[in-house]
């Protein structure tokens, strides 16, 4: 059956139950921001994992991936062709690797998620195909929440997203730097509040249907994946790890984001999404602490 077929409430959150997420957020952010810098070649994805988990416990949070139907690590750490909900083992990093970190944690009872794609050992090892995947993976995620309005129509999300990566598309095969994208379609952004993954379901990729009205209170963990080729993927053995059927490698971008009537707050981002959003003439309207 269609994700898209059923009729979903949006629960929206108090200005106090926001603040709430947004402490929540900032332990995220603080622990990515850790595991991006630690994320250096010959460190394996099993000691990112245990660094990032006492941060999120020093925090006084407690992670919310670790656990969670089973899963085994505080992160989810995919490598290359890996897209998504790699589990964190004995794989060791090398300089050129593209890497997506994955981080919720949940403080109080709220959660917060997001995720960040880097190149081990820096841009400068990274190939033109790889800069340009992530880099415009990461716009495609801020041009979908740009897109978020009280009142809004919620797929609105899906149909910046696929625009912002097919007009980066078209950039990049004229500078002969990928001649490919593909926007995962299995896996999607969703609403987050005191559970991690709440309805709705919110698509990377347009969608003709009106679905949702965003309400003034609601939030989102907004996530594009793409790839530098197909969009069909197969789970590995460990019955988590998501990776490319034809070995292409992806980005993976995500922010927490509430949405009131006055603006956008992201909750996982230190600046709160500012420079971001105002750079896309976006409302940023932040809670006063």
């Amino acid at each position: 059956m269609s994700i898209f077929r059923r009729r979903t409430r949006i629960e929206a959150k108090t200005e106090d139950q926001l603040r709430a997420m947004r402490r929540a957020g900032l332990v995220v952010a603080d622990t990515l921001q850790r595991s991006v810098d630690r994320a250096a070649a010959g460190t394996s994805t099993l000691e990112l994992d245990r660094l990032a988990e006492q941060d999120i416990r020093a925090a006084g949070a407690v992670p919310s991936f670790l656990g969670y139907h089973g899963f085994r690590g505080s992160l989810c750490i995919s490598v290359n062709e890996e897209v998504v909900h790699g589990v964190p083992g004995e794989r060791v990093l090398r300089d050129g690797d593209l890497v997506s970190i994955d981080c919720g944690a949940v403080l109080d009872g709220w959660h917060g998620d997001a995720a960040v794609t880097l190149v081990v050992g820096g841009r400068d090892r990274g190939s033109a195909a790889d800069l340009a995947l992530t880099d415009d993976t990461e716009a495609s995620l801020w041009d979908g929440i740009a897109a978020l309005r009280a009142g809004g129509r919620l797929y609105a999300v899906g149909d910046a997203v696929e625009a912002s990566v097919e007009a980066a598309l078209e950039r990049r095969r004229a500078q002969g730097s990928v001649s490919s994208y593909g926007i995962l379609e299995d896996y999607v952004g969703h609403g987050i509040g005191r559970e991690m993954h709440m309805d709705p379901q919110v698509p990377n990729y347009a969608v003709t249907s009106a679905g949702p009205t965003v309400p003034s209170g609601g939030t989102f963990a907004i996530e594009p994946m793409v790839t530098l080729g197909t969009i069909e993927t197969r789970t590995l053995d460990d019955d988590w790890t998501v990776v490319t059927t034809d070995g292409s490698r992806s980005a993976h971008w995500e922010h927490t984001v509430a949405v009131t009537d006055r603006g956008l707050w992201v909750l996982t981002a230190h600046d709160g999404g500012e420079a971001q959003l105002t750079s896309r003439a976006a409302p940023f309207a932040p809670l006063a602490d």
